[in-house]
């Protein structure tokens, strides 16, 4: 008798940074605003150069970009990308101090109204080989395809007990993107906790089961 295999289901659960000190790292994020959608893990696996991703917030109006980028700079992140206007919208890009890129970013070019610390979307942007391949993988894993822009970019839909997204694009471009080089090796630094099982991607990136995934703030 032949059987069919029911197609796994997958959903990002957790995001999980791997950083050389949990309390400073901890203060970071919460001064920066975003700690309730990470976790933090002590790890001094080596790292050097760009890691291959990005975490990203949309937000709503230019004001609310700078104010959650300034929040960033008064806790001790790097600027990498000044906030500015171009054809998509107005943003800048970010390096916390355990080296983790943040992106803050709205479509909006000016402001209706004042700053606000409302963030709209959080995506988790790995940086790929082949983003086509890619989101093959990740489909066929479970995660269902939000957006596509053929071999360039491509966004899943966030779970329901999970609000973060993954989306993938090409790691150069991504790279280009943030200002930095694509060069790089070691530990990405990261850990994305699935609903699915363990598993590895096609770059490298590691899923562990949600459970697995080490919460070190209350």
């Amino acid at each position: 008798m032949t059987t069919t295999a029911s197609p796994r289901s997958l959903s990002l659960a957790s995001v999980t940074l791997e950083v050389d000190d949990v309390e400073s790292a901890r203060r970071f994020y919460d001064a920066f605003g975003v700690a309730e959608y990470i976790r933090l893990r002590a790890s001094d696996a080596p790292s050097t150069g760009f890691r291959g991703f990005t975490l990203a917030l949309t937000v709503s109006r230019p004001a609310t970009v700078d104010g959650f980028l300034d929040a960033a700079v008064e806790a001790g992140a790097t600027v990498l990308k000044p906030a500015a206007k171009s054809l998509w919208g107005y943003g800048g890009v970010v390096q916390a101090p355990d080296g983790t890129i943040w992106k803050v970013a709205t479509s909006e070019k000016k402001d209706t109204g004042p700053a606000t610390r409302e963030i709209d979307d959080v995506v988790v942007l790995l940086g790929v080989e082949d983003v086509k391949a890619s989101k093959r993988f990740y489909a066929e894993q479970g995660l269902t395809v939000a957006r596509s822009f053929g071999g360039k970019y491509a966004e899943f839909a966030a779970g329901d007990a999970f609000p973060v997204k993954l989306a993938l694009y090409k790691r150069p471009g991504l790279a280009k993107d943030l200002g930095l080089p694509a060069d790089g090796d070691g530990s990405h630094r990261l850990a994305l906790g699935a609903t699915g099982g363990p598993f590895t991607d096609p770059d490298g990136f590691t899923w562990e089961t949600a459970e697995a995934s080490v919460v070190t703030r209350s």
